[in-house]
């Protein structure tokens, strides 16, 4: 009788950004078979990086990864710096990890004059240069619009994922009691997410026009008695977000919750959600979100709503696609 072939995993080493130090650790420790690696990250006087990539002569004819964060401008040109220059390192294969990614929500003209800066940072990345493996692998998750996918050029291989299963597996550990009901803050989302939801009654909510303010309405389904959680793939000011709990919580619901999978929360504006201790309503019981925005996972950590799911494990499974 034949024995059943294992495959052997492949042996991956990580390079990673100073931001995601953490997540790169918790990567490292989903598998054996990832190995971190560390970039010196330094400044001449002038600001402009003096940087170098350790063990440089021993990663040839080896998988290669690095883990980035786009948080700002400020720190894209010398990861830039980097991710051009490892695949020149005759890398057996490069993969280029950016759980978010940036200028996604700028990716159309309305006008002329606009620049849409999603296709400038798409083309960007499609330059990389390509290694001996073939062109970089490129690991996004939840990308704003669907249609970005068609900015990247052929130098690059783009690998969508998502955050869902892992919003999915934490439903499934709330109380058998609850009636969980996922909502939508408007047709996008459902557009992007209804279809891996599917196990769950959804409601779906929309933005109409009344004289000069946009107004949350429930569109479709009910929310009465149920637990609601609002899912979309990512947050700034959270105004949508708390819009859409007061109108779902006007409709009956027992509980408000929500998902993103990107916190980027500019201007602290995750202190809008906190629970207060004042005795007062908490309008989300839950506020759940992944560490694909470094900076918002240390700012609410261990703050009620909040609840950080790792992508760690996720981005283990991609490094080994």
């Amino acid at each position: 009788m034949e024995k059943a072939t294992v495959k052997k995993k492949k042996q991956v080493l990580l390079y990673y950004c100073v931001e995601m130090e953490d997540v790169a650790r918790k990567i490292a420790s989903e598998s054996d078979s990832i190995i971190l690696h560390s970039i010196n990250w330094r400044s001449f006087a002038d600001g402009f990086p003096n940087l170098f990539i350790n063990n440089a002569h021993d990663i040839r004819g080896q998988h290669v990864a690095f883990l980035a964060s786009f948080s700002s401008p400020a720190v894209i040109f010398e990861q830039l710096s980097v991710i051009f220059a490892l695949p020149r390192l005759f890398v057996a294969s490069f993969t280029l990890v950016l759980p978010f990614f940036p200028t996604g929500t700028f990716e159309r003209m309305e006008e002329e004059g606009d620049v849409a800066t999603a296709f400038t940072m798409a083309r960007l990345i499609s330059n990389i240069p390509i290694s001996r493996g073939g062109p970089t692998s490129l690991v996004i998750y939840d990308i704003h619009a669907l249609q970005e996918r068609f900015y990247f050029g052929d130098n690059v291989l783009p690998l969508f994922e998502t955050g869902i299963p892992l919003l999915k597996q934490r439903l499934q550990q709330l109380p058998k009691s609850e009636k969980i009901v996922i909502a939508f803050p408007d047709d996008g989302a459902w557009k992007r997410f209804h279809n891996q939801l599917v196990d769950y009654p959804t409601v779906i909510c929309t933005k109409v026009r009344e004289g000069d303010k946009r107004i949350v309405r429930l569109k479709e389904g009910n929310p009465d008695g149920c637990h609601v959680v609002i899912v979309d793939d990512l947050v700034q000011s959270g105004g949508t977000l708390i819009e859409c709990q007061k109108v779902l919580a006007a409709h009956g619901a027992s509980k408000v919750s929500a998902y993103v999978t990107h916190g980027i929360f500019p201007k602290r504006s995750w202190e809008r959600f906190l629970h207060k201790n004042d005795g007062s309503e908490k309008a989300f019981t839950y506020f759940w979100t992944t560490d694909s925005c470094p900076h918002t996972v240390k700012a609410v950590a261990n703050k009620a709503p909040f609840e950080v799911i790792s992508l760690a494990g996720s981005i283990a499974d991609a490094l080994q696609i």
